[in-house]
């Protein structure tokens, strides 16, 4: 055997905020043989195709940073979807990222033949590699309810996640679908421009007020001057995020939960009219779903000319959308912030390993992962964000350069010849989820909501402990877990 280091090609799907970190760590680790499959025209993912009015990060944009490299120039505590996009776009510049992206291509299918991953994308294209990383993420396939006579509407129909920004708003009737965080930024964000506003809800949301000041010129000059003072700060609110809001989740009886409770009441108190503050109020603990936080939703949707409609849609029609008491509600502009598919990760991919396994099989019934990274009988395939990950109200980047930095350990076993092919055991992941089924049961997501978060028997998705478990597990891997290939 030669102590040499075996060359490896990477292919890298997706150049969203998980795919620039991707090549830039496989990179630095001595890897250059790197190409990045993306479907769309630019990178950005997440952040490239959502741009309605409004949109917004909510984890601090201090958190919402590659811990490599910090940014002096956000303009706000929580930053705009704008601002990350140029965010990613900077970064991706800095570390020539580009060069490495093949643009338009989007993988539809990855066959491993024993030796090497045989790609194919939609055009036809072909590759091969030695490792997969999907950076495909999470939020990228818009849901789109099934109302009947959708169709039917004449006038504007836009999505939040595929918003037309030629579309005119301005002295129009719009209505909105949907009470998430989508939907909530939208009302605030356009409610001064248009002549009347229709919120149609289904469900009434907690929502967290959100205190967001300006960083001023002295405090992004002091940042630009000592970038380790950006990085000292970051760390300190990682520490403070974790050992708070992200470890309450996980706990329903946690007191960091009472007083969020008491947040979100006291919020919703500054609705002035008793009957739409009733209907307002959800039916849920706070934080069950997914916490929407906003500075502007109950001043925008208390104007005179807005108003919220939570009887339930019965049809849309060409005028507008008819609700089950008759009324039709006249629309010239109709939004659907009614967020995404988010059971789909790397589908409608198909991936096909050596012994035979298919991803479509594997996940026939729904998305599962060792540690939300890796599955059975598909060897050298890391997913970043994938199924099961901690994505409540956590900075993905933080999770994302956690896995990717697991992934490299694994990755070295193969570079250094120990194995030449790595994958999950199917017992370690039974294991491990069966051990994840039974801990979402304690979470506040499993308190008696209907979420995203819930998969098709009631089950939280996500990651159900802490974060520094989280942090713990991604430290090294259990070797044990995994089978390893000559």
């Amino acid at each position: 055997m030669t102590d040499a280091r075996r060359p490896l090609r990477f292919v890298v799907i997706g150049a969203g905020m998980a795919g620039i970190l991707a090549v830039i760590r496989l990179r630095e680790q001595g890897f250059d043989d790197v190409t990045v499959y993306e479907k769309a025209d630019r990178l950005g993912g997440t952040w490239r195709e959502n741009n309605y009015p409004g949109v917004a990060c909510d984890v601090p944009s201090i958190l919402y940073s590659y811990s490599f490299a910090p940014n002096p120039e956000w303009t706000h505590r929580f930053s705009p979807g704008a601002e990350i996009q140029t965010y990613l776009e900077d970064v991706a510049r800095r570390f020539d990222v580009e060069r490495s992206v093949t643009y338009g291509e989007e993988v539809v299918h990855a066959e491993h033949d024993g030796d090497r991953w045989h790609l194919r994308t939609a055009s036809g294209l072909t590759d091969v590699a030695d490792v997969i990383i999907a950076a495909t993420g999470v939020l990228h396939h818009p849901f789109v309810p099934g109302l009947d006579g959708l169709d039917n509407f004449a006038g504007d129909l836009v999505h939040t996640a595929r918003w037309d920004a030629s579309v005119p708003l301005a002295g129009r009737r719009v209505g909105i679908i949907g009470t998430g965080s989508s939907a909530v930024q939208t009302v605030g964000a356009v409610v001064d421009e248009v002549s009347e506003l229709a919120l149609f809800q289904r469900t009434a949301q907690w929502v967290l007020p959100q205190d967001n000041p300006a960083y001023s010129e002295d405090e992004k000059a002091g940042f630009r001057a000592d970038p380790d003072s950006q990085r000292q700060l970051h760390d300190e609110i990682s520490e403070l995020f974790a050992d708070g809001f992200a470890n309450a989740v996980v706990d329903a009886d946690s007191p960091i939960l009472t007083r969020i409770a008491d947040l979100c009441q006291e919020h919703l108190d500054t609705v002035v009219d008793d009957d739409l503050r009733a209907r307002l109020t959800p039916d849920h603990r706070a934080a069950c779903k997914r916490l929407v936080i906003s500075g502007s939703f109950y001043e925008a949707v208390q104007r005179p000319h807005a108003r919220l409609v939570d009887n339930e849609i019965d049809r849309i029609e060409a005028g507008g959308i008819r609700t089950v008491d008759g009324v039709l509600h006249e629309l010239d502009v109709l939004v659907l912030a009614t967020g995404f598919r988010v059971d789909r990760f790397m589908r409608p991919m198909e991936a096909v390993g050596p012994t035979g396994t298919r991803l479509s099989e594997a996940w026939s019934e729904r998305p599962s992962a060792y540690l939300s990274m890796a599955v059975p009988g598909l060897p050298n395939l890391f997913m970043l964000n994938g199924p099961n990950g901690p994505v409540g109200n956590f900075s993905l980047i933080e999770v994302a350069e956690l896995q990717m930095e697991y992934a490299l350990q694994l990755v070295d076993q193969i570079a250094d010849r120990t194995c030449r092919l790595v994958a999950p055991s199917t017992e370690a992941t039974e294991a491990h989820e069966v051990a994840r089924t039974e801990a979402a049961g304690k979470t506040v997501w499993a308190t008696g909501c209907n979420s995203w978060y819930l998969d098709d028997r009631g089950v939280p998705m996500a990651w159900p402990w802490t974060f520094r478990e989280f942090q713990r597990r991604m430290a090294a891997p259990d070797m044990a877990a995994y089978v390893l290939t000559d």
